[in-house]
């Protein structure tokens, strides 16, 4: 289910402690000078509803 973050009590309390929880492990990665790869080994679809130079070309050099 899609969830739009627009305030911070928007979230419940171990929504934003998951979320402090998170940060700190990236932060971790970062200074350990690991990379964090989330979507290793996974495929991404991308659907444009319009034509646009940019988003051509993003994708192209995607």
């Amino acid at each position: 289910v899609k969830k739009d973050f627009l305030k911070l009590s928007d979230l419940t309390k171990d929504e934003v402690l998951g979320l402090l929880k998170e940060a700190a492990k990236l932060k971790q990665f970062k200074a350990e000078g690991s990379a964090h790869q989330p979507l290793k080994g996974k495929s991404l679809g991308m659907i444009f509803n319009k034509n646009s130079t940019r988003t051509r070309i993003s994708f192209e050099v995607g």
